[in-house]
């Protein structure tokens, strides 16, 4: 999605200098490399920002260190990895209209009149996180209703999920979208009956109609939502992130970043699509940069769309509307050549597939792929989230990584219920019985259609249960994780799914310092208590990135 920001303005510092740093005093907890739990009780780091050892109560403390910090017996533990999340939109969703938390559309149009009128510089008014299905609207929204708020300019709104779009009527006139607007293939304008007339929503490829018309993002602004993202990621505990769907303009603005020293997260990078690919990585994978902080992996490819915006593509209709199955993005032999194209020169490969029909489809197109392409691939499945029973013992061949996001299961339940039916959900959000096949398992958020909060995702993970502690006793309970799994595919997992493991993911020897200091041990404390999970402190290669005591608010 494009944003357009005026007058923004950067203010970063670059990484301090590095030295020998001995953390003292502290309740640590890693994984071992069998994901068994490890404790000790302090950290050393070099001063190349890697572990040199880990102490254990009893053994002998260096004599002399550049710096020595007292834990003071808090909980030390690994940094967190966001699998799966869109680095620039989370910057970009800071920065622009954020309708995530609104109950209704009329407090949306309430939200959406007063951002405007305290922005009257801007050409175009843009965000996103809209959820019909929150509002209990029963229909998706129209550009009338956007109208009836904001009619001087353009206005333009992604869903939640990023699946879908909605615009003013200043917005379509723009973009030339009209009765006459044919759909793109993979995408669907809803219409307002008779006559064909665009309502004011576009869905999934459709959405590019209006993109198109949006004045694109300066340089400056980028550089400015690249560094809100990263305040907004360390903040939580998040030190590194699968970056899913990285453009040359992002790119350029991570090396950026890279080059002046401002780079503080790791970044796991998978273009968006077969022409970004080419840009950025040419030949192949990028190497990693920056200590570790940068490498290009391989390419995102979309298969279908979401849930929420009905786009998924089912291999029953939609219980909630049998006239549909969703969409399909890409047929299956255009989705074999761009894996082929991507195979040949091994950048590694992630489809995005949430409906049964494009789980079924993602997993056959990697069995055929996987007779010529040889080797350690790590195929990775984007969300998974509604499979077919009889598909899942397929994730655990081929060396397949399911990467999944625990919060949807709870944002999503009641709508999940409504869109399949009872009969359909024993293969939805299976997170268990998907990781009993032997399919590596890597979870992260989808920031910013949730929030990149992992303590969330952990116990939602462990217990299938939202804030709300509903259901009673889990929704589909047979598919929670123990604490120990759920904390591996936040941490080991999530490194192995971005062919990181060695480099982050466990505080071991040899491997980068990054790590957490917290109020609680996640081992320990009650699923409410792991959800309320405070950072006081995040550290990425031994060195502080992010101090709660001294935070802004």
């Amino acid at each position: 999605m494009k944003h357009l920001l005026l007058g923004a303005a950067l203010c970063a510092l670059p990484l301090p200098a590095l030295a020998d740093t001995l953390i003292e005093n502290v309740d640590g907890v890693t994984l071992d490399a069998t994901n068994g739990i490890e404790h000790f009780d302090g950290l050393l780091i070099g001063s190349d920002g890697c572990i040199v050892q880990v102490l254990h109560r009893g053994e002998k403390r260096p004599a002399k260190v550049d710096y020595m910090v007292d834990g003071k017996g808090k909980v030390l533990m690994p940094g967190l990895i966001d699998a799966h999340a869109h680095v620039m939109l989370i910057g970009f969703a800071a920065l622009t209209l954020d309708l995530s938390e609104t109950r209704s559309l009329a407090e949306a149009q309430a939200r959406i009149a007063a951002y405007a009128a305290a922005h009257p510089d801007r050409p175009w008014i843009l965000g996103r996180g809209w959820n019909q299905e929150q509002w209990k609207l029963g229909r998706m929204p129209t550009a009338a209703e956007l109208d009836a708020v904001v009619s001087d300019r353009p206005v333009w709104l992604m869903r939640v999920d990023g699946h879908a779009g909605w615009a003013n009527g200043k917005a379509l006139a723009q973009a030339g979208v009209s009765a006459l607007t044919k759909d793109p293939v993979g995408g669907r304008i809803e219409r307002a009956a008779p006559g064909g007339k665009p309502a004011g929503v576009l869905v999934d490829n459709a959405v590019s109609l209006v993109e198109k018309a949006v004045p694109p993002p300066r340089a400056e602004d980028r550089d400015l939502a690249l560094a809100t993202a990263q305040q907004l990621l360390l903040k939580r505990g998040v030190v590194a992130v699968a970056d899913m769907g990285t453009t040359i303009e992002d790119w350029q603005s991570f090396r950026r970043a890279g080059d002046n020293g401002t780079l503080r997260v790791r970044i796991m990078s998978y273009a968006a699509g077969i022409e970004n690919m080419m840009l950025i990585g040419g030949p192949g994978p990028t190497p990693w940069l920056y200590d570790d902080r940068l490498r290009l992996n391989g390419v995102k490819l979309y298969l279908d769309g979401a849930l929420g915006s009905r786009g998924a593509r089912l291999k029953a209709p939609y219980a909630d509307a049998p006239g549909t199955r969703g969409l399909r993005l890409l047929s299956d032999t255009q989705l074999k050549n761009l894996m082929s194209r991507a195979a040949f020169d091994h950048f590694q490969i992630a489809i995005h597939a949430i409906g049964d029909e494009a789980n079924a489809a993602a997993l056959s197109a990697i069995e055929d792929l996987a007779q010529t392409y040889k080797g350690d691939r790590r195929w990775r499945i984007e969300h998974a989230q509604i499979v077919d029973p009889a598909d899942i013992p397929r994730f655990g061949q081929n060396g397949i990584v399911a990467s999944m996001q625990p919060v949807h299961q709870t944002s999503d339940r009641t709508m999940a219920e409504a869109r399949l039916g009872p009969n359909r959900l024993a293969g939805a959000y299976a997170w268990k019985s998907i990781a009993a096949t032997g399919a590596k398992i890597a979870f992260g958020s989808d920031a910013p259609v949730e929030q990149p909060d992992p303590f969330a995702g952990l116990a939602a993970a462990v217990t299938r249960q939202g804030p709300d502690g509903e259901p009673f006793g889990g929704w589909q309970p047979q598919e929670r994780l123990t604490r120990e799994q759920a904390l591996a595919a936040y941490t080991t997992g999530a490194a192995y799914a971005g062919f990181a493991e060695g480099r982050f993911g466990r505080l071991s020897r040899g491997e980068r310092g990054d790590f957490l200091l917290v109020d609680r041990d996640p081992l320990l404390t009650s699923p409410a208590d792991l959800r309320a999970t405070k950072v006081l402190q995040t550290w990425v290669g031994g060195q502080l990135m992010w101090d709660a005591a001294k935070a802004a608010p």
